[in-house]
């Protein structure tokens, strides 16, 4: 493993200093051109790989990981002890088989799994870089990528897959280097952040924002963390993850270890607990001022606006083969975000297959034992193997 360009001390709770994976170093002279209109530079990437690359270095596997999400698709994770976030859908014998095929998942950039982000030093002040880190964009997410993927040694993707914000990186995969993309699954997803979405986000960042300790974004510089603030704001995000039916069958309004409500402001319902407990151990493995640059990266997120406010300008021409996904109850990305994608594929004319699951799980489906969703991926990624010759 690579030394990182981070020291300890910042935060090691979040890996952001030290992470437990492979980095990719990027010195001054390759630069990260970002969006905001700066150069990252240097700057570093953390990833995990699973499986093993063939002779011809074609069966290698981009997953995309969402918001919260990170680089330990498979592996235990380093901080949580759980298993890899989605261990249903990769593994050996499962849809992305990593018996047959070469896996990558690298944390995104302005996270704080160890690629560089707001939690990272500085080396021009010696210092996180807090609010002076540049803000980020889906995009620049893509772009660090295709410089790992160049780093690796791989021209091109055999498949690009991933959820949410996973899916938007997908996207745009698709359109940034249709050449390097033989087949592409974006789930549960998007082409642009519904006014909706980008309002619960800036509700989360004002959690933030309002928490004492936040200290203008300089907290890790006075050794303090924005914990009330960050847990409020990943509550209000988890609502917006499941579906009114799966509370209520979780849930209900059962009271939590008591037979009477208290008449207090405590837990008294085990759905305030929960959400309580979310907060908590989301706290203790990321970092604030990344939480705030990611959602933010999400809101900017608009492939129609990119190509000329025609979404199919974002595919025309591609040979990339798509299967698109969503699930019946999720409220965050309905169908019918999944139906403007599978819309302008058609008028691109582009392969593309469009599979709507029938859950009442809500938009975590996608990390969820859905049999349905695993059946269909498994076909589809089967099918595309087949093509490639794998």
């Amino acid at each position: 493993m690579a030394t990182p360009l981070l020291k300890p001390g910042l935060d090691p709770a979040s890996q952001a200093v030290e992470p437990t994976s492979p980095v990719a170093l990027f010195g001054a002279d390759e630069a990260l051109a970002m969006d905001a209109g700066m150069d990252l530079a240097p700057w570093q990437i953390a990833y995990q790989t699973a499986g093993t690359l063939n002779e011809a270095r074609s069966n290698a596997v981009l997953v995309c990981h969402a918001l919260t999400g990170d680089q330990h698709v498979v592996n235990t994770h380093p901080v949580t002890g759980k298993p890899g976030w989605w261990d249903r859908l990769v593994g050996p014998g499962k849809p992305v088989d990593t018996d047959r095929y070469f896996v990558i998942c690298a944390n995104v950039v302005g996270s704080c799994m160890g690629t560089t982000g707001p939690a990272s030093l500085n080396p021009a002040t010696g210092r996180a870089y807090g609010l002076d880190f540049p803000l980020v964009t889906i995009r620049d997410m893509v772009r660090g990528q295709a410089m790992l993927l160049d780093r690796l040694g791989i021209k091109d993707l055999f498949l690009c897959i991933g959820g949410s914000m996973g899916g938007m990186q997908v996207l745009q995969w698709a359109a940034s280097y249709p050449e390097r993309v033989f087949a592409a699954m974006p789930i549960a997803t998007g082409a642009r952040h519904s006014a909706q979405n980008i309002a619960f986000h800036e509700v989360g960042r004002q959690a933030i924002l309002a928490d004492p300790n936040w200290h203008g974004g300089r907290y890790l510089d006075v050794g303090t963390r924005p914990a009330k603030g960050l847990g409020v704001a990943r509550m209000g995000a988890h609502i917006t993850y499941l579906s009114e039916p799966a509370l209520h069958r979780k849930f209900g309004r059962r009271l939590q270890d008591r037979d009477a409500p208290t008449f207090s402001f405590d837990a008294d319902f085990q759905i305030e607990s929960y959400l309580r407990h979310q907060g908590i151990t989301f706290v203790e493995r990321f970092d604030a001022n990344a939480y705030l640059y990611l959602t933010r990266a999400m809101d900017y997120f608009d492939l129609a606006a990119d190509h000329g406010g025609v979404l199919a300008n974002a595919f025309r021409g591609t040979r990339t083969r798509f299967c698109i996904m969503s699930f019946t109850s999720d409220w965050l990305f309905p169908t019918a975000d999944s139906r403007a994608i599978v819309h302008a594929l058609n008028a691109a004319a582009a392969p593309v297959a469009f599979v709507e699951v029938e859950s009442d799980k809500g938009h975590d489906a996608f990390l969820l034992d859905e049999p349905a969703m695993i059946s269909a991926a498994k076909g589809f990624i089967a099918a595309a193997a087949r093509e490639r010759g794998l």
